[in-house]
């Protein structure tokens, strides 16, 4: 099922679970209590790869400050981070 422009985030979301459950990974959703803006999702697959990942609708969707400063902060210590727009960018980390 590949994602269409008008698709929102819980249809990224859900096709991005499916593709990670199918190569038997794990791709767990991601509550920080009292940390706004924090990823929506890690990914994590059999060979060790691991992602943090923030998802957004196809079309208009984009990073919160909070989520910038995040993304920043954990990029700078090495951490893998993805954001998530449609199949095309699945496709992207997984392949990657």
């Amino acid at each position: 099922m590949a994602v269409k422009l008008s698709d929102k985030e819980d249809v990224v979301e859900r096709e991005l679970a499916r593709r990670v459950h199918a190569l038997g990974g794990r791709c767990e959703k991601v509550t920080v209590i009292g940390s706004r803006g924090f990823f929506d999702r890690i990914v994590v697959l059999p060979d060790g790869r691991i992602w943090f990942v923030e998802l957004k609708r196809p079309r208009g969707g984009k990073l919160s400050e909070h989520q910038k400063k995040y993304r920043d902060v954990y990029t700078a210590l090495g951490v893998v981070v993805v954001l998530i727009k449609n199949s095309a960018d699945i496709d992207a980390m997984l392949e990657s």
